[in-house]
């Protein structure tokens, strides 16, 4: 009984790394261990020493993305990444592409009433996006959750399908070593 539902998985999950190779679907992804909940009270945005950052396994996480998406056909990417510095070394650790800032994925963990407005930004943002590289997004739990339901452990992506909506469809909950 169990062979056929792991075999429909693993389709539900080929079909779902297809559509990011040819742009129909992006990977969100939550930064990798940066152990600890929330950030210090004098947290400062682009200086690390007042943030939770990653620590040896968060990096060794980081840059296990680079072959776990080679094994799946992606070698380069559009990365974009909240700028908290976790998540900043998150995606430069994956080393598949140039990194861009998108304040729109920023934690809104200390004030959750900016998570809606965050979220229609990236809808909007990634609908917005011209047709490319894959596309890959760094942030955080709060952020993914807003978007999707779905609530990812450290280093969890989602891949999800194109075009962005207030109810989107997550077509694979996905993580190196996995």
């Amino acid at each position: 009984m169990l062979l056929p539902a792991m075999t429909a998985y693993a389709d539900d999950d080929a079909r779902a790394w297809s559509a990011l190779r040819d742009g129909s679907a992006v990977l969100m992804l939550r930064h990798a261990l940066a152990p600890g909940t929330g950030d210090p009270a004098n947290f400062t945005l682009g200086d690390c020493s007042t943030q939770r950052n990653l620590n040896e396994q968060g990096r060794e996480q980081a840059r296990a993305w680079r072959s776990y998406l080679a094994g799946h056909g992606i070698t380069r990417a559009r990365v974009y990444s909240s700028q908290w510095c976790r998540c900043m070394e998150t995606a430069k650790g994956m080393d598949v592409g140039p990194v861009t800032p998108w304040p729109a994925l920023n934690s809104f963990f200390r004030n959750r009433s900016e998570g809606g407005m965050a979220t229609r930004t990236t809808i909007s943002l990634v609908n917005e996006l011209d047709a490319g590289a894959p596309v890959i997004l760094v942030s955080h739990q709060v952020n993914i959750t807003a978007l999707t339901g779905v609530y990812p452990a450290s280093n969890e992506g989602v891949i999800i399908a194109l075009p962005l909506s207030d109810n989107p469809t997550v077509l694979a909950r996905v993580t190196p070593g996995s």
